[in-house]
């Protein structure tokens, strides 16, 4: 019985809440009703005066009156009786960059040059068909040389290269690869070529290939120092060093190739 007289003084309560809202509605309702009324009454003496300006002033009148109409609509929907959670998920970022500091262009123009780069396969190959699936995947080739060079095996490594570009020639990594490979076995421009491959694969520059464009820009200016061309290989030193300026090893080098560039001006 006592459960039941809590429960019905309960329902009371919330009648009374009800009817308590409800009024509270109807009295807003006459109130803007009145302003209504008020805003109509300004546009009509105004429509006297002046012809012009009273057209648009009862344009605006129609839009405002539109606008108190919706909100007394909203106010009429009965409160919920219940509070509700909203679940909200943001969308993660895909670079780690501060939107601020952000090329939330070039970060999706890269986006959507990788995926391109991932479906540009070419099955038009004479020697796929002795192949096995496996090997038929320029991802698969790509681990299979850098496992190949790891062992100092770089002739192997570059053949495995070479068929995964076959394959796909829009991967900037298979070409980064394989210039490390021909610097080992002191393939100069064969390195200088594939480097300047890569870096005009990895464009636009974000931050998501700098890592890529650091090792390109080492790579070949270490090319044109084997060369002897060390203006044109410090020129990549210092553009490796404006993408990572912490690097010190870089930097090292860069300033050896100075001291080298220096000296040989002394010398002349």
């Amino acid at each position: 019985m006592k459960a039941t007289k809590e429960l019905e003084a309960w329902k009371e309560c919330q009648r009374k809440a009800e009817e308590q809202k409800r009024i509270h509605r109807e009295e807003k309702f006459c109130e803007q009703e009145k302003q209504i009324e008020e805003e109509r009454k300004k546009l009509k003496h105004k429509s006297h005066t002046r012809i012009s300006a009273s057209r648009n002033l009862a344009t605006k009148g129609r839009n405002s009156e539109n606008i108190f109409l919706e909100k007394l609509k909203e106010n009429s929907i009965p409160a919920p009786r219940s509070v509700g959670s909203i679940k909200i998920n943001f969308t993660p970022r895909v670079f780690p960059t501060a939107l601020r500091e952000s090329q939330v262009a070039e970060e999706e123009e890269w986006l959507h040059k990788q995926a391109e780069a991932r479906r540009a396969l070419n099955t038009d190959i004479p020697e796929l068909s002795d192949l096995k699936e496996e090997e038929k995947n320029p991802e698969w080739l790509k681990d299979k040389g850098n496992k190949l060079f790891a062992t100092e095996n770089y002739l192997a490594a570059i053949n495995a290269y070479n068929l995964a570009i076959r394959l796909n020639n829009k991967i900037p990594l298979l070409y980064l690869n394989r210039a490390a490979c021909h610097l080992k076995l002191k393939n100069l421009h064969k390195a200088i070529e594939d480097s300047s491959k890569a870096l005009e694969l990895l464009t636009p520059p974000v931050a998501d290939n700098a890592n890529g464009r650091v090792k390109a820009h080492i790579r070949r200016g270490t090319a044109f120092c084997q060369l002897e061309l060390y203006v044109e290989g410090l020129q990549d030193y210092e553009a490796a060093l404006k993408i990572d300026p912490s690097n010190e090893i870089v930097q090292n080098d860069a300033e050896k190739i100075r001291n080298i560039i220096q000296g040989t001006e002394l010398k002349s």
